[in-house]
């Protein structure tokens, strides 16, 4: 955990994305990220015309099942830009993981653009554990979907309920 601080002082990232759903990766880097930080806020998208498999609320509920043993990790929903959000929670670090170069050059310039946007917000790049860098969302739908094991690349609880959504179709 960081050292004490004032409450002004404290450090606060943001960690967005869709999460849909939740993978081992997503779970990965908030438990790595979170001792780095006084409070990590995992911030779930609400993009405007996306159909995700799992509504907002869902993905609220099993992000907090997946962190609930980590206290300084919070999760809320937003919509609009990461960096207004940011600044409404009192972010002044957005976390993003890097699995690939891909990653990286899209990253990089989404950092720049949002320095622009939020003078003095931070983008800390970590990367992805090795053996969690082939994991994707859209790889585990795609195998749940024609009943493979997504347990291999999203939490139990999250398989199961992948498997059901996506076996209905």
């Amino acid at each position: 955990m960081p050292p004490q601080a004032s409450k002004d002082q404290r450090r606060v990232a943001l960690f967005t994305g869709s999460f849909d759903p939740l993978t081992l990766g997503h779970v990965d880097l908030i438990r790595r990220a979170s001792p780095l930080f006084h409070r990590l806020v995992v911030a779930i998208g609400e993009a405007q015309g996306k159909s995700p498999v799992f509504s907002a609320a869902e993905r609220l509920a099993q992000i907090t099942a997946a962190c609930a043993s980590l206290p300084n990790v919070e999760v809320e929903r937003f919509t609009g830009l990461a960096v207004d959000f940011a600044r409404l929670k009192g972010a002044s670090v957005l976390l993003r993981g890097l699995r690939s170069q891909g990653d990286f050059d899209y990253e990089m310039q989404m950092a720049q653009m949002n320095s622009q946007l939020y003078p003095g917000i931070e983008t800390l790049f970590l990367p992805t554990s090795p053996q969690l860098r082939h994991i994707s969302s859209s790889l585990a739908k795609d195998i749940a979907k024609h009943g493979g094991d997504a347990a291999l690349l999203v939490p139990t609880a999250i398989a199961a309920a992948l498997k059901q959504k996506l076996q209905k179709t």
